[in-house]
């Protein structure tokens, strides 16, 4: 049996590294990961609280829940014909319930004085709790963000009442992510909004509704 030559040795060395070499060329090319957050760019002061205002507004807000569709590090948009695009490049800068609920916690102290209880001595009177459950959570490239959720705020302070409510909250979007980052940022703070508006009512025992 006769010995392969050098030259097909060569040959078949260059063969079996050719996958190798063509992966490693796409590795080295891969685009950079882009991180977007739902976070304002620039934190706001903290608003202070109501001229009357006997304590501060203590909140509790629990991580919110959000579809599974949506619930993965990188980015899930709605294409025209209704399927939906993982963008690898395009990236939470954390995990999406982390991103809501440090968005919601900032508005409701930057408008509203509210005061996170997790980030300060236990108060001494009871904490409303804000529970936020997000049943769409939308990126439509060039078109809207779309946020629809149901929240309920509580306290186990005497006299209180649970109030349940749902709502939905659309912001116009450009086609880029950068855009989409946005207008989510704008759709959620209207939802804090909606949240810090209820709670000033019901701290100071007045009648709060959907």
């Amino acid at each position: 049996m006769s010995r392969p030559s050098r030259r097909s040795t060569r040959r078949s060395l260059a063969a079996a590294l050719a996958p190798l070499l063509l992966l490693a060329a796409c590795s080295s090319s891969k685009l950079p990961e882009r991180f977007h957050t739902l976070l304002p760019a620039v934190p706001p002061a903290a608003a202070s609280a109501p001229a009357g205002s006997a304590e501060p507004l203590y909140i509790d807000v629990l991580p919110p829940s959000v579809p599974a569709q949506v619930d993965h590090p990188q980015w899930v948009v709605r294409q025209g014909d209704g399927s939906l695009l993982l963008l690898e490049q395009d990236r939470w800068a954390a995990p999406l319930q982390d991103e809501l609920r440090g968005a919601i916690v900032a508005r409701l102290g930057s408008r509203w004085g509210a005061v996170d209880v997790r980030s300060v001595a236990p108060p001494a009177s009871a904490p409303w709790r804000v529970q936020v459950d997000v049943q769409r959570f939308e990126s439509v490239p060039g078109r809207e963000a779309r946020i629809e959720a149901t929240w309920s705020l509580s306290s186990a302070r005497a006299g209180s009442r649970t109030l349940l409510c749902q709502g939905s909250w659309v912001e116009p979007a450009g086609a880029d992510v950068a855009a989409l980052a946005e207008a989510h940022r704008r759709a959620v703070a209207r939802l804090a909004d909606a949240l810090g508006e209820r709670l000033r009512l019901l701290q100071h025992g007045q009648p709060a509704g959907c």
